[in-house]
This record gives structure tokens, sequence and C-alpha cells, in this order.
């Protein structure tokens, strides 16, 4: 039975993934810290120290079976989680237990697990990444000719396409890929660099031997997945790395809300909706009300995501010299709940971007009441190519365009602009030849060119080099 007396993070009940959830979980944690101990025995026997083969065997025999109760019991005893894990460990294997943590200090536990998390972390991000972003590029192939209005200042400006539009969320989210690639790459391990980094409980148990040291590395480094270690540290590796991750992660969150914005702007105006089911209820006080709530959810979490990076800041600049322990609870909180906001942003983004729905009609009724302003010049150059007069063409139009705004915006009537510029003798043409210079198609530039030029060039590639990791599938929670 659920307790409701306590606090539980929304994030485990109504946002993050099960998968992402998982990560950060103790189960993983304290999972990855055996794994840890055994790869630093295995590679401790190889440069020669006494650990035998039936040690390593029954370390691995008891890897997956974390005695919680246990480590519990001892940590109110000795305050110290590490220590605690260990002793909990040696209960289960005996014949192992002097051999466990061999030399090492408690980052090579806690910081190795934290950049392996992260990294596990990321792999998840980057799938739901480009699903969103295989999404979109459907999307905007599918309506790369259909005329919208663009807009600079939130002000109508001139005309761009819907599929164009879609390419610039698609083209950040792609920016975000690039780093998340290159944050992926760029994660080394701590390695095995003792209490105050300079190996030098190392150099007690092999005698000195910086081979082997640098060997044992290595091979641990090789066990667990990930290729590099860091060249130098102090006790930690730089808290840096964790500001580079959770920066990575913010990038991301800025994309889905500069998203979701433009999404709540334009079901605003109609002209595009996130998906909305059949029984959902928008307003507890108005029933006909049909509320953005997936695309607010994302500009909300985005902003905490966003926000959090500070956190990683002032914990990378507040260190003190080897190392200081400011940042152990700082970092259990900020470093998982970012990763598990951008889960939750991803979740709701491929939701959304799954169901978009275009009201085409509405469009090109905005468009058509807006289209005779962004018209004036192409009648003006028509006007001078009969032999009209630029200047005064010019003031024409801006005289009529300024009354036919004032109708709109002060009596609430038509856009007459067509009627008035019709009706004057300076410009030469018919209301027909107006009209007929009226079609939206003839004032979005390149745009559908550029959608093609996007999608072939750019996107299409990443994604076919990535088609394995495509197809996620999300239930959002309420």
């Amino acid at each position: 039975m659920t307790d409701h007396s306590r606090y539980i993070s929304p994030f485990s009940t109504r946002y993050a993934s099960d998968e992402m959830q998982f990560v950060f979980s103790e189960d993983n944690k304290f999972r990855t810290w055996r794994r840890l101990w055994i790869a630093l025995a295995r590679a401790e026997q190889k440069q020669g120290l006494p650990i035998t083969d039936e040690q390593i065997a029954e370390l691995e025999a008891h890897k997956d079976e974390i005695n919680y109760e246990d480590a519990q019991r001892r940590e109110r005893e000795t305050r110290h989680d590490v220590m605690s894990h260990v002793y909990a460990y040696g209960l289960q294997c005996p014949k192992a237990a002097g051999i466990i943590h061999l030399g090492a200090t408690s980052c090579y536990v806690g910081d190795n697990t934290d950049v392996i998390i992260m990294k596990q972390g990321l792999e998840i991000v980057r799938k739901k990444l480009l699903t969103v972003m295989s999404l979109l590029a459907d999307f905007a192939d599918k309506y790369k000719n259909l005329p919208c209005l663009a807009y600079t200042h939130l002000q109508p400006a001139q005309l761009t396409t819907v599929g164009k539009r879609a390419t610039l969320w698609l083209n950040e989210l792609y920016m975000d890929f690039e780093e998340l690639e290159h944050r992926i790459a760029s994660l080394a391990l701590l390695g095995s660099k003792g209490t105050t980094g300079t190996q030098a409980s190392f150099v007690e148990l092999l005698g000195g031997d910086s081979r082997k040291i640098q060997q044992i590395e290595r091979d641990i480094a090789q066990e667990v997945g990930i290729s590099r270690v860091v060249p130098v540290s102090g006790q930690t590796y730089s808290r840096k790395m964790d500001y580079m991750v959770v920066s990575t992660l913010s990038g991301i969150a800025q994309s889905a809300s500069k998203f979701s914005c433009d999404m709540r702007l334009l079901q605003s105006f109609k002209e595009m909706e996130e998906p909305f089911a059949a029984s959902q209820i928008g307003s507890s006080a108005m029933p006909y009300k049909r509320n953005p709530m997936r695309s607010e959810r994302i500009t909300s979490i985005s902003r905490y995501v966003m926000v959090d990076t500070l956190n990683a800041a002032i914990t990378t600049a507040t260190q003190w010299f080897e190392r200081t322990l400011d940042d152990s609870a700082n970092r259990r909180i900020a470093v998982s709940e970012a990763f598990l906001g951008v889960d939750a942003i991803l979740n709701v983004m491929m939701n959304v971007c799954d169901g978009l729905v275009v009201y085409e009609k509405v469009i090109r009724a905005r468009v058509m009441n807006e289209l005779p302003f962004m018209a004036t010049e192409n009648i003006m150059m028509d006007a001078v190519k009969k032999g009209g007069n630029r200047q005064e063409l010019h003031e024409k139009l801006r005289v009529h365009s300024q009354a036919a705004a004032r109708v709109v915006k002060e009596e609430g009537g038509r856009n007459d602009l067509i009627d008035r510029i019709a009706a004057d003798p300076a410009f030469m043409i018919t209301r027909e030849e107006i009209e007929a210079l009226l079609d939206p198609a003839r004032f979005t530039g390149r745009s559908a060119e550029q959608v093609e030029e996007f999608l072939t060039g750019i996107i299409r590639p990443l994604l076919d080099e990535n088609r394995d990791l495509l197809g996620q599938a999300v239930e959002l929670n309420v």
C-alpha cells in the first residue's frame, strides 16, 4: 500500500520513465560499486597482488545480491556509506572480504559509478532525442509547402511555411545532439587515484611500479566500458565534468522550451494543437477549454533543468584543493534530477510530436488577413515598372496601410487595404490584378527548398545512421 504521509518526488510518480529511474536507483548504484570492486580485484591480480580466482568468483557470485539491511545497520554505526557496503559485501563473501576495495578510497566507487551512470543516462537521452527529431523531420516534410505567418517581435513579418518553422525546432535539437555525442565521447573515469590523487596507496601495494599502476587503471576502464581515464585529479574527478553534463542536458531543455512556447502560442492562435485525449478535461470551470497542458509541462520542467545548471557551476567553483565534501549532498539531487527532468521533457515531446494537429483553414485565413500588407512591396514594384514614382508610391502605401490597420484595430472591421490600393489611380492596378498577386506560395521564399535541403543533407543521414535507436514509445502519466 502506498504511504501517503511522506514526500515522494513527482519525477518518480508522474514524469520520469522507469528506465531512467532505474539508472539512478540504489540497485544500479550499488551493483555498479560491486562491478568496480570486482574490476579492481581482477586488475590487481593481473599485476601480481595475492588475489585468488576463488575470491574473484565469490565476488562475482554475489554482485547483484545487495544485502541492504546489513549495509544500513552498519552505516548507522559508522556513518560511512562506502565502508558499510564493503562490510556488507564481505559478509556475503567471507573468503574475499580482505581484498574488497584494496588500495582504493571511497571516490573509487563513488566517482567512477557516477561517470558510468551518467553515461547510461546520456544514452537514454540520445535514444529519445533521436525519436523526437525523427517525428519532427516527418512533420517538417509533410508541411514544407504550407504557407503560414512568420513573426519577428511576435508581429507578423513575412510568410514562411509550417514545415520550415518545424526545421527551426529540429535544428536546435540537432545542435543538442552534436553536443550530446561529444559529451558521451569525452566522459572519463576517475580511475584508481587514491586519497589525494597521487596513487600513493598503489605505489605501496605495487612496490612503486608505475607501469603496473597505470595498467590497473586501463584494465578497470576496459572492464566497465569507458575508454578514457582522467589524466590527473585530486581525490575526485573535477566537478566540471558534472557541470558539462548538466549543461548538455540544459541545452536540450532550452530547445524543448522554445518548441513548447511556440506551440502554446500557436494553440492560442488556433493554428496548431498538441494531442488532446477524448476524455481530457481542459478546465474545471470552463468545459470548452483545450489547454496546452503537455506543452506547459515541457516549459515548466525545462525551466527547472535550466536553473539546475547553476548547482553544478557553484559546486565546481567551490571545491577546495584536492576535494571537499560540500558537493556530495548537492550532487545526489542536482545531477540525477537534471537527467530525470530531461527524460520527462523528452517523454512529453515524443507524445506531442507524434500527434501534432494542424488547422490549415485557420492558418490560411490568418495569412490572407495579413498578406495585403506584406504584398505592398510587390504592388509598388509593379507600379514602378508601369512608370510610377517609387517615393510617392511608398508614401501612399504607408498612408493606405495605416488607414486599413485603423479599421481593423479600432473599428473591428476587415482589412480593406486592397480596396484602397485598387481605388488609387497612382498604382495603375485593378483589384483582380492585386488578388492574382496574393498567392501565399509566392511569399514563402525558399522555405520548401530549405526544408528539403536540411532533411536530405543533415537529418535523414543522421537518422539512418541511428535507425536502431528510433521508435521509442511513451505513455504519459497524469
